[in-house]
Parts: structure tokens; C-alpha cells; sequence
């Protein structure tokens, strides 16, 4: 294995690893998926992969064992090169370059579940997102189990990881940028926001919300109105009904 490399898992995965330029080292394959899927062995030979066959009955233990793979591997994984974080200045001077749409970029403060990262990742990728910026400390970080629950959107979105959230938000400012934060008290419902502008919206951690210094660095804050018995819904829950209220706004009917 590689001394700089990491492991991804699940043929979703891997297959958007291969079309991106992420370099790959080596995969693992079992026998039955080798002998089923005729174009993702043709795609490990065109592309001179270092390929591993290994009998179905010895599969699940070797990528335990050798890699820690536990999740839904569907008989691949491959190992990569790590993820590369997008410097901030080159996420925000590629989203406010753009001529036919404003800059969307979404920040995540202090999310710790890896399932509502790679969730958010998945839609971010689906409604044309920038970007997503993230915190170095107490949040989680990209990793195998983000990869797989983003079914390779890692592959496509850019990811920032920032020191200090509030000097973050207020770079975005000044490149144009409108921050809107997610609370419950002194916010509007989420349907006035204007989408069409330059926006980061930022989505709070699980359970805690936006720490202080963060809500008080946001221009506008909102709400989702709830009728039910619940009084929150799940980060990225709120983040997919935030982020297609916005691509709503910007391509109607």
C-alpha cells in the first residue's frame, strides 16, 4: 500500500474515482464481480490498474483484516490518492467567476456525523453547488465512510477545510457573498431568501446548531417552518430542502 493513499470502497464509488483525476494505485476485486462486470474490468485495463482477484469466500475477511473495510464494499476497493482539500481563495475565486450564475457555496459548522456529510455532499453535487467549506477541528472530515455515503459525489464537489469558520465567512463577504445562517430564534422562514443572489449557507451542527461567533458573522438567518411534533429535522434534511430552495429560485419551470 501506498505510504500517502487512502481506501475507498463500493463499485458507485470507485467508478467516479476513475472518472476523475484522482490517481489510483491498485484495486480489489472478487472473482464474481471480475467475471460479471465486463466494463469496469475493461476500465482498470485501459487504464493500467494494478488489479487483485481474490475468491469471494476470502474477500470480505482480507478487506477487513488488511484495509478495515466493514461497509458495503460489493466486492471493490480500491486504493487512492487522498483527497485534496480546495484552498478557500480558489473555491471562492472560482464560484463569483462564473458569468451565467451567482456563487452558491455551502459551510458546514461543526458536523460530526460522516452520514449527513456525505448525504449533503450528494446533493450539493446534484444542484450545482460550488462548493462546501468545512472546520479542521471538532467536525468530521472526508474520509472512506464519507466516500462511500456520497456515492462518489467526493469525487465532484470541491471541499474547503478552514481553521476559523467566522474568518471564512467573512472572505466570502468580501468576494461578494451573502451569509445565510440556519436557526430556530430571530430568523425568517427560509422562502424569503433571495436565491438569486451570491449566497453561503451555513448549516449548523447536530443537536448544537451555530456556535455564537458564526451566527452573529451571518447577514440573514431562517428558519423551516414545521407543523408537525418535531421541532428540528436531521442537518442534511434541512440542507437538501435549503439548497433546492435556492436552485429552485435560480431555474424555474
Amino acid at each position: 500500500m501506498a505510504t500517502k493513499s487512502e481506501v475507498i470502497y463500493g463499485k458507485n464509488t470507485v467508478d467516479e474515482a476513475f472518472a476523475s483525476s484522482r490517481e489510483i494505485f491498485e484495486v480489489f476485486v472478487s472473482e464474481a464481480l471480475y467475471n460479471k462486470d465486463k466494463r469496469l474490468v475493461g476500465q482498470i485495463k485501459k487504464d493500467r490498474i494494478k488489479c487483485h482477484t481474490i475468491p469471494n469466500k476470502k474477500f470480505d475477511q482480507y478487506v477487513k483484516e488488511t484495509y478495515g473495510v466493514k461497509g458495503n464494499h460489493q466486492g471493490i476497493v480500491a486504493v487512492v490518492a487522498p483527497y485534496e482539500y480546495m484552498p478557500l481563495r480558489e473555491m471562492l475565486d472560482k464560484a463569483t467567476s462564473k458569468k451565467n450564475e451567482p456563487a452558491f457555496i455551502v459551510v458546514l459548522d461543526g458536523l460530526e456525523d460522516p452520514h449527513n456529510l456525505g448525504a449533503i455532499l450528494r446533493t450539493a453535487d446534484a444542484a450545482g453547488v460550488d462548493g462546501i467549506v468545512i472546520r479542521k477541528d471538532r467536525a468530521v472530515g472526508l474520509s472512506q465512510t464519507v466516500a462511500k455515503l456520497s456515492t462518489g459525489a467526493i469525487e465532484h464537489v470541491p471541499v474547503a477545510s478552514v481553521t476559523n469558520l467566522t474568518t471564512a465567512l467573512n472572505a466570502m463577504k468580501d468576494a461578494g457573498l451573502w451569509v445565510v445562517g440556519t436557526d430556530a430564534s430571530e430568523a425568517t422562514d427560509y422562502r424569503t431568501v433571495d436565491g438569486k443572489l451570491p449566497l453561503a449557507l451555513v448549516i449548523g451542527s447536530e443537536g448544537k446548531g451555530m456556535s455564537r461567533l458564526v451566527r452573529e458573522a451571518c447577514d440573514f438567518k431562517v428558519f423551516l417552518p414545521m407543523r408537525g411534533h418535531v421541532t428540528s429535522l436531521n442537518a442534511s434534511v434541512a440542507a437538501a430542502l435549503l439548497i433546492y430552495e435556492v436552485y429552485n429560485q435560480r431555474n424555474k419551470l
